[in-house]
């Protein structure tokens, strides 16, 4: 009996969840922590910490950044890298590789995005100095919402964290292009080619059949990280664009592999115990065979992802957090909403991003272009909707790179603070609302 496509999806879902929950809350530490840090009698400290200068010296070539810039132009470069690579994972073999179920989430991520830029373009006007902002509510940050949506344990149908985790690698690919094509400075034409002399070499190497991580991380951080960061192009657009030179495909076939692990497994059974504690040579030839055959066995994709992911999760986002979610919060609330940016972000996220997401499903579902999957009702659509305004890292990130100005950048994050509390416990509150048992006695 062929399976449901969500029961197929299950496994790799609760373990994706599972990392990114406990991902959120070593995010939502973090992030504790700097506002702590920076509403505390520490705050000269703790800003003087990113200030601090790290750099090398290879002759004539200097290359400085503070310690701030370096978190958020090559740590997340690492981020940017490992979201790529779970994208190509997606449209090799995963949700995407299925035009019909991609659909859906494709569209409603597009109306996620755009609904909430469009309302912020409003609140700023389009023709303001802080206009620039409008990337700004258009992202999810996954790790919070999946964390949420694991505190909610069985009040969530699995079904609805597929659809989330599929809108938001949608919203992934969004946010991406816009920083890509949006927010760059000044380009340097020759540093420019020079990367795309090394993006060549990453592509000739997957096509020549390259498969030692080694070789790429060289070429890709040693040349096109370096060479995008020196071009004035972002340098997380280099990590993406290195990862999807990164090969998706197996060196030995899913037939193949356990053939060959039982012919070894026969002839290891069959030699001789060697005295002692130790083995022969002939066994550990035959151990180290194992282990080649399954390196080639699994792509070097999934090897870097699944080796990535930790680094990122509970070290990457963390750091960035620490680094950049430290603002100096008002002494009243009154005047919160006194700042177009602050109230723009706000609307974007907390109204813009359900609408957005809500109207795009309707008439996707509506022009049978897309369906809701078995177990999802429209409620509970609308509670993931509303709890997708929570976009904590993707909008600070965006942020920084939007507006030159300090004061701006502050304003900014807490309309982002204080829409992601906003949606994310009004989607706690609507999942619990629409998932809550009857009164005894009461029809069901």
């Amino acid at each position: 009996m062929r399976k449901d496509p969500i029961d197929r999806l299950l496994k790799p879902v609760d373990s994706f969840i599972h990392d990114q929950a406990a991902s959120g809350i070593v995010l939502f530490i973090s992030t504790a922590i700097a506002l702590f840090l920076a509403n505390s009698p520490w705050r000269e400290a703790y800003h003087h910490i990113w200030t601090s200068t790290i750099g090398i010296r290879i002759g004539d070539f200097v290359l400085e950044k503070d310690l701030h810039h370096l978190i958020n132009d090559g740590l997340m470069a690492m981020f940017f890298f490992v979201v790529a690579l779970e994208l190509k994972r997606e449209f090799v073999g995963g949700e995407f590789s299925n035009l019909r179920n991609a659909l859906l989430p494709i569209g409603a991520s597009i109306g996620g995005m755009a609904v909430p830029a469009l309302i912020y373009l409003h609140t700023v006007g389009p023709g303001s100095p802080e206009s620039v902002g409008w990337g700004i509510p258009m992202g999810t940050d996954t790790a919070f919402v999946l964390g949420l949506l694991a505190m909610l344990g069985r009040r969530v149908p699995p079904a609805i964290k597929v659809f989330f985790i599929s809108t938001a690698v949608a919203d992934d690919i969004g946010a991406v292009s816009v920083i890509a094509l949006f927010y760059t400075s000044d380009i340097s034409t020759a540093n420019l080619l020079l990367g795309g002399v090394f993006l060549v070499a990453l592509i000739v190497m997957n096509l020549l059949g390259v498969r030692h991580v080694l070789a790429y991380g060289l070429v890709g951080i040693g040349g096109l990280w370096l060479a995008f960061l020196l071009s004035g192009v972002h340098a997380t657009v280099a990590g993406v664009l290195a990862a999807l030179c990164i090969p998706a495909r197996t060196k030995m076939s899913e037939a193949s592999y356990p053939a060959r692990l039982r012919e070894l497994a026969d002839k290891f059974a069959a030699m001789p115990n060697a005295p002692g504690n130790t083995i022969s040579s002939d066994q550990l030839y035959l151990i180290r065979k194992v282990k080649r055959f399954s390196t080639y066995a699994e792509t070097p994709l999934q090897r870097l992802e699944q080796g990535l992911h930790p680094w990122v999760a509970f070290g990457v986002l963390p750091l960035f957090a620490l680094a950049n979610a430290g603002i100096e919060l008002p002494a009243s609330f009154t005047g919160l909403l006194d700042s177009k940016v602050t109230l723009g972000i706000l609307l974007g996220l907390v109204i813009g991003k359900p609408v957005g997401l809500m109207l795009m499903s309707w008439l996707f579902v509506r022009l049978r272009l897309g369906q809701l999957a078995a177990g999802i009702t429209w409620r509970q659509m609308f509670a993931v909707c509303v709890m997708s305004g929570l976009g904590f890292t993707m909008a600070v990130f965006i942020n920084e790179l939007a507006f030159a100005d300090a004061a701006t950048r502050d304003q900014a994050k807490l309309g982002i603070l204080f829409a992601s509390v906003v949606s994310g416990g009004l989607g706690v509150l609507l999942f619990r609302y629409f998932t809550r048992k009857p009164a005894t006695g009461q029809a069901a």
